[in-house]
């Protein structure tokens, strides 16, 4: 695994749309593993002091997006039937509610944590050269921001545990392809041993 000294966690559209199966775009057998494995991560990368980003897709004070916002997404097959009861989707899974000082990347209806934000910006701030990326969609939003933050000369590391799909075969190709190309795909007790490491020199 290659690694710098100076990391940051960016955790991708891990929201109750994602997560949860209540929601067209979730899926539960997948996304809340995830989750859990997150919360984890998580936890190690405050104990450790660096910096937190989220994404997700809009601010709470403008939740609905306008077609240009949306883009051109293909969302042949998704449910219409959601639940008038069903809480906002577009919301970090409570699990990992950010605290004070992270910051959440609210990037529109595009995939990648990086295009048309100012995530780019904040990791020069803090002179980051490493990226730990998780979240969900493995084979979409995740691989879409690894995707640049490689392009922008980030290290960038996968706890696999810590990435979900809806569908098996995208998150494994999606992680066997990153793995091959850009990234380094490991377990996340070898992403919590980095940070370890991590703390252990500051």
């Amino acid at each position: 695994m290659e690694v710098g000294e100076r990391p940051a966690l960016i955790i991708v559209d891990m929201t109750r749309a994602f997560v949860d199966s209540a929601y067209p775009t979730g899926w539960s057998p997948t996304g809340y593993p995830a989750t859990e494995a997150n919360r984890v991560l998580l936890d190690a990368a405050r104990d450790t002091g660096i910096p937190v980003f989220f994404t997700k897709s809009r601010p709470e004070s403008a939740p609905v997006a306008t077609p240009a916002e949306k883009g051109l997404w293909k969302h042949q097959g998704l449910r219409k039937d959601l639940s008038p009861d069903l809480p906002p989707g577009d919301v970090i899974i409570e699990a990992l509610t950010p605290i004070e000082g992270e910051v959440v990347i609210n990037k529109g209806g595009k995939p990648s944590g990086f295009f048309g934000t100012p995530l780019s910006s904040l990791l020069t701030f803090h002179k980051i050269d490493t990226t730990i990326i998780t979240g969900m969609v493995t084979s979409g939003c995740v691989r879409a921001t690894v995707l640049d933050a490689f392009q922008q000369n980030y290290l960038v590391v996968i706890p696999y545990e810590c990435c979900a799909d809806r569908s098996q075969i995208s998150h494994k190709v999606s992680l066997f392809d990153m793995h091959m190309k850009y990234a380094d795909v490991v377990s996340l007790k070898e992403t919590i041993d980095y940070l370890s490491k991590v703390r252990a020199n500051r």
